[in-house]
C-alpha cells in the first residue's frame, strides 16, 4: 500500500522552562499579557507533521512519500530523512523561503506554548497530487495533515477529483479553521484524526453531532493520550486501544505524529485497525520519553519485546512479520 504524507516541514526550536506558565498569568491582566520566560534549554530538532511522520513511518519500513514544502536550506535534513527510509523527492524547494520554523517552550508541567514561522510551507499549495502519483505508480492513500491551508484543500479536492482515499488530519491548523473549511476538508475522508479536545471542536465548529460525523468519514480516531486511542465507525463496534507504559516523560512535543506515523504503516502492511492502534501506541510512547520529535531510535528488539507486554505474543507475531 502506497501512502503519501503531505504536511509541514519545519526545523523546531525547544525551550524548557523550570516553573508554570499558569504561576505568571494575573487573571484581571490576561487582556493585556506582556511575559518573557528565561528558559533553561534550547534544542534545535527536524521537525513539521509530514516529516514527523515520514520519519516513523520510515523506521518502521513502510516507505512513506513525503509531500510538502521546504526551503534551500532543507539538504541536510533531506539526507537525514533518506537515510531513513522516507521518498523525498516529491518535497518543493522554495527559490525565496526558508524552511518553515516551530519555536516552543514546555512548562514544568508539561504544558506549552508554541509559535509557528510558515516560510516555505506556503508554496506547497503548487504542488500537484497527480504527478506524485505518476511517479510512485499510484496512491493508495494520501494523508492531509497540518500544512498550509490552501495545500490542505487542494490536496483535498484532488483526492476527491481523483478519486484516491484521503485522511484529513487538522491538528495545529484546527484553531484557525472556520465551520465550513473544517466540513470541506472532513467530507468522504477515509479517516478523520483528532485528539479529545479537537473532536470536540470539530463538533462545535461544524454543527454536526458525533453521528452525523461518523456518517461523513470512514473512520475516526480520536487520540486520547495516556489512556489510548479510540476508533469509531458508523454501525460498527467501538475499538479502544490502551497505551503501553511510559518509562519516562521527557517531552510531548511529536507524540501525535508519531501515533500516526505507526498506525498509517499498520494499514500499509494490511493489518487491523487495532493492530495499527497499537503500533501508533507504541511509537508514541517512545518518542514522549524522547526530547525531540525525531530523535528516538527504533530497535527492533527492544521495541517488540515492549509490543508483547503490552499487547500480547499473537499481536507481536503479526507485527513482528512486518517489521524492518
Amino acid at each position: 500500500m502506497r501512502i503519501a504524507v503531505s504536511g509541514s516541514i519545519a526545523h523546531d526550536h525547544l525551550m524548557t522552562f523550570p516553573g508554570r506558565f499558569a504561576d505568571q498569568l494575573v487573571g484581571d491582566q490576561l487582556h493585556t499579557v506582556s511575559l518573557s520566560f528565561l528558559v533553561d534549554s534550547l534544542e534545535v530538532r527536524r521537525g513539521g507533521v509530514g516529516a514527523n511522520i515520514c520519519f516513523g513511518m520510515g523506521q518502521l519500513g513502510a516507505s512513506p512519500i513525503l509531500v510538502g514544502a521546504a526551503g534551500a536550506d532543507f539538504d541536510e535534513y533531506r539526507a537525514w530523512l533518506d537515510r531513513h527510509g522516507v521518498d523525498t523527492a516529491s518535497v518543493r524547494i522554495s527559490e525565496l523561503l526558508h524552511t518553515a520554523r516551530f519555536v516552543c517552550t514546555t512548562d514544568a508541567a508539561h504544558n506549552q506554548i508554541g509559535s509557528f514561522y510558515t516560510g516555505a510551507m506556503s508554496e506547497a499549495r503548487l504542488i500537484e497530487l497527480q504527478a506524485v502519483a505518476q511517479r510512485v505508480g499510484g496512491l493508495d492513500l494520501v494523508h492531509i495533515g497540518a500544512d498550509d491551508p490552501e495545500a490542505m484543500l487542494r490536496h483535498t479536492e484532488e483526492c476527491r477529483t481523483r478519486g484516491i482515499p484521503f485522511a484529513a488530519d487538522f491538528s495545529q491548523q484546527l484553531a484557525r479553521m472556520a465551520g465550513e473549511e473544517i466540513r470541506t476538508l472532513s467530507e468522504g475522508a477515509a479517516y478523520l484524526f483528532h485528539n479529545e479536545y479537537e473532536k470536540a471542536l470539530v463538533e462545535s465548529k461544524t454543527g454536526w453531532s458525533a453521528d452525523e460525523v461518523l456518517a461523513r468519514v470512514g473512520t475516526r480516531v480520536t487520540t486520547l493520550g495516556p489512556r489510548g486511542v479510540r476508533i469509531e465507525r458508523a454501525g460498527r463496534e467501538t475499538i479502544e486501544v490502551a497505551a503501553p507504559q511510559e518509562e519516562a516523560k521527557a517531552d510531548p512535543t511529536g507524540v501525535g505524529d508519531a501515533f500516526r506515523a505507526g498506525f498509517l504503516s499498520g494499514l500499509a502492511w494490511g493489518t487491523s485497525l487495532e493492530r495499527s492502534a497499537q503500533v501508533g501506541c507504541m511509537v508514541a510512547t517512545l518518542v514522549i520519553e524522547t526530547v525531540g520529535t525525531q530523535e528516538y531510535t527504533l530497535h527492533r528488539g527492544p521495541f517488540m519485546e515492549r509490543f508483547a507486554k503490552a499487547y500480547g505474543m499473537d499481536a507481536a507475531d503479526e507485527v513482528r512479520a512486518h517489521l524492518r
